[in-house]
């Protein structure tokens, strides 16, 4: 990235508790109550992003998976209309989630609604995760495409979940696309899986000097998300969230921290080609 004029940008990450919401009742009532804690927040101090964590406007159970056909959405459902009236509002990008449902599919969607309340994009979730306490593919099929867009000329991809064990993914976004945060958007059970979560955030980060923000739900099962710098030290550690609480949390990212991690050259000293390299085979 190039020498850039000093830019902040101000987010409000929700590391929301989100109730059962098996019916579209309950879901309607959360998604009103959800609303009024971000204008709460954004009457308080204000941000450039909002941003919520995966399939927020439902829990995440198979009582309330079995209820798709009910609460699965269009790009320009429930859970749009809610979170457009705020981006008009308060004049803030929100980027929120919620099952898909579109051409007979079900999918783990992340949308981002610009300041202006128009929709800029939805994310297919890429990877659907089937281990531990997780059971998407009894649900949901995989996406087909990545999304980027633009805060404050800044350049920002959704990714959810399970999607940061592939680096590729990462890697792709920073380097051939020029992404500079990426929002990591999950929702983390404290599964056997749970203990990883976190080297996977902080590696992501620093391989690509860039911000990653990883947004788990709250709750006694969820909890401590995690914003990483482009680059980690004791000076420069990574702001972590509740073990458990319910947090709305104001972040400023100094985005020229990208430029002065990439003082260290490890972009540059990457290979053109890893695949490529001709493998030595010992002899005897």
């Amino acid at each position: 990235m190039s020498k850039r004029e000093p830019i902040t940008l101000q987010l409000l990450a929700c590391q929301l508790k989100i109730p059962n919401t098996a019916d579209v009742v309950k879901r309607d009532l959360h998604l009103q109550e959800t609303a009024v804690k971000i204008r709460q927040k954004l009457s308080q101090k204000s941000a450039d992003l909002v941003i919520l964590p995966e399939l927020s406007s439902v829990d995440y159970a198979r009582d309330t998976f079995d209820q798709l056909h009910a609460l699965a959405e269009t790009d320009c459902g429930a859970s749009f209309q809610v979170f457009s009236e705020i981006a008009r509002e308060f004049g803030v990008t929100v980027v929120y989630g919620y099952p898909g449902h579109k051409n007979e599919r079900y999918t783990i969607n992340q949308a981002a609604i610009g300041a202006d309340g128009h929709l800029l994009g939805v994310y297919e979730k890429l990877h659907i995760a089937h281990y531990g306490a997780s059971m998407e593919k009894d649900y949901f099929e995989p996406g087909q495409h990545t999304l980027i867009f633009e805060c404050k000329g800044i350049r920002i991809a959704p990714i959810i979940c399970y999607d940061i064990r592939f680096p590729e993914l990462c890697r792709s976004l920073a380097t051939q696309h020029g992404v500079e945060l990426i929002l990591h958007c999950g929702a983390y059970f404290r599964d056997e899986s749970f203990p990883s979560w976190h080297p996977f955030v902080i590696t992501r980060a620093m391989e690509n000097q860039i911000y990653m923000l990883s947004l788990n739900r709250a709750g006694k099962d969820y909890g401590q998300s995690l914003l990483c710098p482009p680059w980690m030290d004791t000076q420069h550690p990574c702001e972590g969230f509740s073990e458990e609480a319910e947090e709305f949390k104001h972040l400023a990212l100094d985005m020229q921290a990208i430029s002065r991690a990439r003082a260290y050259p490890f972009m540059e000293d990457r290979l053109e080609d890893y695949e490529g390299l001709p493998v030595t085979h010992p002899t005897r």
